[in-house]
């Protein structure tokens, strides 16, 4: 039996085959799209809420420079569950995840030596120790060889933390003694109790309701999440200490960068300076107004003097210290710290 010329070869239709299923595939490829879940605290309102601002801003910034390859699915208010559990997910899913101290420390206590107390004089000094300096920098080895994780970048959440509660005005460390505060985590308790307070970790959820029913009379915080939580309905009295630097960090998984293509990669590490850059703008622009807002919705906000705020620094920064000796912090972060605040 002759071929007929006009039929194709079996080996001619398996080739067409393969073909076509190649182009297939690439075409599928090139339209693709790679959701990538983000996960932080606070409502999706990026006027109360800057993480919230930080995440739409990066979400819409990585899907213009990837011309929509990459997409961000946001999950606000703690969707995907409490810091010990969305960061355990970023570990071990690709995804990202903005943590707070209390979801970075479990894995990485050296991450508490970035919040002595006082160690930054303004928001420059804050930015540049992270942006240039060697601690930072360390701190991000380190932390990528115990949990294959990375720390993309410190999001700055809303100034500088400043002390809230309802007893009575706080001008001097003597003024928090006998009372109860929220702590954010361990440091916070210890930074408390230096002052003659105590502390009770408690989670972001539930901190409206803790000083609504009296669980804590008092909190810290920068006006941004005092404003969020709605806290002036519960707190009368606001101290503006500017006792830390407020800030969170995202953290992305392993797995989920080398998925990307190297220009992918490179997108979406722009996308995030970008988009830090808009939330630095931002809070330090907003910080005042927010202040506003809070004396105008019945806070009574205090403003210490040089003397008052070297009062407390004189007790909160040694008691500090001794705290991170007590968790066996190795000195060498304390050092590098230090050095790259420019504290002597």
């Amino acid at each position: 039996m002759k071929n007929n010329p006009n039929i194709p070869s079996c080996k001619s239709l398996f080739k067409a085959c393969v073909i076509g299923a190649s182009v297939l595939l690439s075409s599928m490829s090139v339209n693709a799209q790679t959701e990538i879940n983000l996960s932080y605290t606070g409502a999706p309102n990026a006027d109360e809420n800057v993480l919230h601002l930080f995440a739409t801003n990066l979400q819409r910034l990585v899907n213009e420079k990837t011309n929509g390859e990459l997409s961000l699915k946001l999950y606000p208010n703690s969707m995907l569950g409490e810091e010990d559990e969305r960061m355990e997910q970023v570990m071990n899913t690709p995804s990202l995840n903005i943590a707070s101290f209390a979801g970075v420390s479990p894995q990485f206590p050296e991450i508490f030596v970035s919040a002595i107390p006082f160690m930054f004089s303004d928001f420059d000094n804050a930015r540049n120790f992270f942006d240039k300096g060697e601690y930072w920098k360390a701190a991000q080895k380190e932390f990528f060889s115990r949990t294959n994780t990375h720390l993309l970048a410190v999001v700055e959440e809303g100034g500088f933390l400043a002390f809230t509660n309802n007893k009575r005005p706080i001008h001097s460390p003597e003024d928090f003694k006998g009372l109860r505060f929220r702590a954010m985590d361990k440091s916070q308790v210890a930074l408390y109790e230096a002052f003659g307070a105590s502390g009770t970790p408690i989670p972001w959820t539930e901190v409206y309701m803790a000083l609504r029913t009296g669980v804590a009379d008092g909190q810290m915080n920068p006006p941004m999440y005092i404003i969020l939580g709605s806290l002036q309905e519960v707190q009368k009295y606001l101290t503006l200490a500017n006792i830390q630097y407020s800030d969170q960090f995202l953290v992305a998984n392993d797995a989920l960068l080398n998925s990307l293509t190297a220009d992918q990669r490179t997108a979406l590490t722009d996308a995030v300076t970008e988009a830090n850059n808009i939330n630095r703008k931002a809070v330090e622009s907003q910080v005042e107004d927010r202040i506003k807002f809070l004396a105008d919705n019945g806070m009574e906000v205090y403003r210490p003097t040089a003397e008052e705020l070297q009062a407390f620094q004189k007790i909160s920064r040694p008691s500090f210290m001794s705290w991170l000796s007590e968790q066996e912090i190795d000195q060498k972060w304390i050092d590098l710290a230090l050095k790259d605040a420019g504290i002597k």
